[in-house]
């Protein structure tokens, strides 16, 4: 167990399953999640010594991470930043790290509530722009450039009209999106969450499936769907089609961010911020189950269901956002804006 230290925020100690170093090592992959809440970016692997590695930096309100080859994109209060990889293969950081990000492009948006971001085929960023109930794209001189918008947004306006929240590219361009209802007034989503719920196709602006209770992070992996039907705690496989939807696991917190690396689903859940999910059906589910609400991420075997391994936070931070996969990488790190050792870190092309 170790235990990290904010003297602001206070500390969280962070746990992980007993198997959970041999299972980054044998899928060769690292993984990075975000918590808002405390505003960090957590980058996992294993050190020379076969410890968990957890590599900490702050990006204030830290939400939608998403990997594009060697670099990673964070959406955080005001800005997306685009962290470069700066070591050669086969170079080091600090003796143990094969991976070293560093945040060298930041796009000022102002706050737009950046959720959930995907990278174009020409290899500009999408993001969930959830204040203005659109997808959007980086603009050289505005805040954000409009892609695309629910056919039932009226308009563009700041209000957070239905909740857009998650999105699922394929072939470079969007294609599914999470929205936690299909409402067209001001925070109206608020009063939907129980059962307002919907995946749209973005293509053709259809509703793939309805129902659901605060659905975040669809993804695709080859011709299947899924989705975290988060109000339920329910990991959901769909049919992009039929619009049916089967249950793959449930987890006990509140479920937002997805990656599926190997047939693994790995995820991020919170705990409530009040002591209870209120209304929504995760709280009786976890009750039912004489369970309590978890802050961490889940490891699960697609084929069966089976939570395998797992990362637990306890303390200050109880809430996290996203999640990304970091195939190819043992140790990554990243360094944080405004440090000493961003300020002292100089790379060049010789």
């Amino acid at each position: 167990m170790s235990t990290i230290s904010n003297p602001a925020q206070g500390d969280t100690s962070i746990s992980v399953s007993r198997g959970l170093a041999g299972w980054l090592e044998a899928n060769r992959v690292g993984l990075g999640f975000t918590s808002y809440q405390t505003g960090q970016l957590f980058l996992v692997g294993v050190l020379p010594n076969g410890s968990v590695s957890f590599n900490q930096q702050n990006f204030t309100r830290a939400m939608g991470i998403c990997r594009d080859g060697p670099r990673l994109w964070v959406g955080s209060h005001f800005q997306l930043w685009r962290l470069e990889e700066m070591l050669r293969p086969g170079e080091q950081a600090n003796g143990s790290f094969d991976s070293c990000l560093v945040p060298r492009h930041a796009f000022t948006t102002g706050d737009i509530d950046i959720h959930e971001i995907g990278i174009l085929a020409d290899g500009s960023p999408i993001f969930v722009n959830t204040k203005y109930s659109c997808l959007a794209t980086i603009d050289q001189v505005h805040s954000f450039r409009p892609v695309w918008r629910p056919d039932f947004i009226s308009k563009l306006a700041g209000e957070d009209r239905c909740h857009l929240n998650g999105l699922a590219m394929e072939d470079g361009a969007p294609a599914y999106v999470t929205a936690v209802s299909q409402t067209d007034v001001l925070s109206g989503w608020r009063a939907r969450r129980d059962q307002g719920g919907v995946i749209i196709e973005v293509s053709t602006g259809r509703v793939v499936t309805d129902q659901l209770s605060m659905p975040h992070s669809p993804r695709l992996d080859g011709d299947r769907l899924y989705a975290l039907d988060s109000g339920r705690g329910q990991l959901i496989a769909i049919d992009p089609e039929t619009g049916t939807r089967d249950n793959i696991a449930f987890c006990p917190g509140f479920m937002r961010g997805l990656v599926i690396h190997n047939g693994f689903a790995i995820v991020t859940a919170s705990k409530p911020r009040d002591g209870s999910f209120k209304e929504l059906a995760l709280q009786g589910e976890i009750e039912k189950r004489d369970g309590e609400a978890w802050c961490g991420v889940f490891i699960i075997n697609l084929r069966h269901g089976d939570i395998v391994e797992w990362i637990k936070l306890d303390g200050a931070i109880a809430e996290l956002f996203d999640v990304a996969a970091l195939p190819d990488v043992r140790c990554p790190m990243s360094l944080g804006v405004g440090t000493l050792e961003i300020q002292s870190t100089i790379s060049f092309d010789a």
